[in-house]
């Protein structure tokens, strides 16, 4: 078994108390390869920020548990090398199982998110229960989540929201023992997370998205005061970065995302922790294309994986100082 402190990590429980105090966000960046990890290292120290290091169960597979744990430790030092001892978290996102959370504590992760949100509320609290007995034995922090988001993102799928019920935090609170709360306020996953018939279409015909339900979020405010709450799916999807993709040979239909104002609001509550992981896809595809489209003798990887880590910086480095709020936090 690895701690994560040998890595050089930290876990959530401080940054999240400093976040709320100072009405912030930390952002929490998915990442499978080194290039996005480079991406973000730079762009957080750069900004001055902390930051959650998100791997998906499938992101796990992809890039190999082994490689991951040292590939966080290697984000740890290259930090430094860039002149920052930037505080990171390195987080299971969307975990599905407690042998899954259990495997990624054994192997160095400091948080886990356990999903039992498409369960029984019974059979919710059960496993997040269990996942939480697990990981507080490590100072390893935990994640739960109530409400269902729609989307597809990786291999979390589904097709209708089902919002937060406020009445249910107390008691999922007091029964599980989580660190933190992810909750469904009209967010969602994916870089389409609104049919055209939701939204309303703006004078420029850009598609607008019904609002988030802050009345929601104030509610479970009340309930449960000075908590951690996180808010999942909460990409942009930056217009800019689909007519890139479109224009050269991508077929995104109708992408729409959270707007960015919505966002810095929910960063001054509660909300304390926001995933934002299609932007950076998007901003990604949309510089390898480009580069594709306009140089197609090139085949050279790093002469198409370099312009797309150098905009995924750029991307992050925005979201950090305009939406999130954390920049210069440490």
């Amino acid at each position: 078994m690895t701690s994560f402190k040998d890595l050089g990590l930290v876990n959530s429980r401080e940054l999240f108390k400093k976040a709320m105090a100072g009405k912030y966000a930390i952002p929490a960046f998915n990442f499978n390869n080194m290039e996005q990890m480079q991406a973000i290292v730079q762009a957080c120290v750069e900004a001055k920020s902390p930051v959650i290091l998100q791997v998906s169960s499938g992101a796990r597979k992809y890039a190999n548990q082994t490689l991951l744990r040292y590939m966080a430790q290697g984000a740890v030092e290259y930090a430094k090398e860039l002149g920052a001892n930037v505080p990171i978290v390195l987080h299971l996102d969307h975990g599905d199982t407690l042998d899954l959370c259990k495997s990624c504590i054994d192997y160095g992760f400091s948080s886990v998110m356990i999903d039992g949100s498409h369960h029984p509320y019974a059979d919710n609290v059960a496993i997040t229960a269990a996942v939480v007995e697990y990981a507080h034995k490590y100072d390893v922090t935990v994640e739960g989540e109530l409400g269902v988001l729609a989307g597809v993102e990786d291999e979390v799928s589904a097709e209708h929201h089902t919002y937060t019920q406020p009445e249910e935090v107390e008691d999922f609170l007091k029964k599980t023992g989580v660190d933190s709360l992810a909750i469904s306020i009209g967010t969602s996953h994916g870089a389409n997370k609104f049919r055209p018939e939701q939204c309303t279409r703006g004078a420029d015909g850009v598609l607008i998205p019904p609002p988030l339900r802050f009345d929601i979020l104030e509610a479970i405010e009340k309930r449960i005061p000075g908590f951690p709450i996180v808010l999942h799916g909460a990409s942009s999807v930056p217009q800019a970065s689909v007519a890139t993709i479109n224009k050269y040979g991508g077929a995104l239909k109708d992408a729409v995302g959270i707007p960015e104002e919505q966002l810095r609001r929910a960063a001054t509550s509660a909300v304390c922790k926001i995933n934002i992981d299609s932007d950076g896809r998007l901003a990604m595809t949309a510089a390898v294309r480009e580069v594709f489209a306009t140089k197609p003798a090139e085949f050279d990887p790093r002469k198409y994986l370099g312009p797309a880590r150098d905009s995924l910086k750029e991307l992050y480095k925005h979201k950090i100082v305009n939406v999130l709020g954390s920049n210069n936090r440490f």
